[in-house]
């Protein structure tokens, strides 16, 4: 029973972790979509770009979050 709330607080923390990932992916989709038709790009490049750099980025948070040191 005393390992309970110690859970909770980790699914809390995986909870909100999880709605920050689909929250920045989100945006990111939607600015590198208005910026791909803002500057007329053939390829959209920038839709695929920008929420690359989100995931990269968020990995390399979650890396640093659970690091023991």
């Amino acid at each position: 029973m005393s390992r309970l709330p110690n859970n909770k607080k980790l699914l809390l923390q995986y909870a909100a972790l999880t709605g920050e990932l689909m929250i920045a992916i989100a945006i990111a989709v939607y600015l590198g979509w208005w910026m791909d038709v803002k500057f007329s790009f053939a390829f959209p490049l920038l839709v695929w770009l920008l929420p690359l750099i989100v995931i990269i980025t968020l990995i390399i948070k979650v890396i640093k979050d659970t690091n023991k040191k």
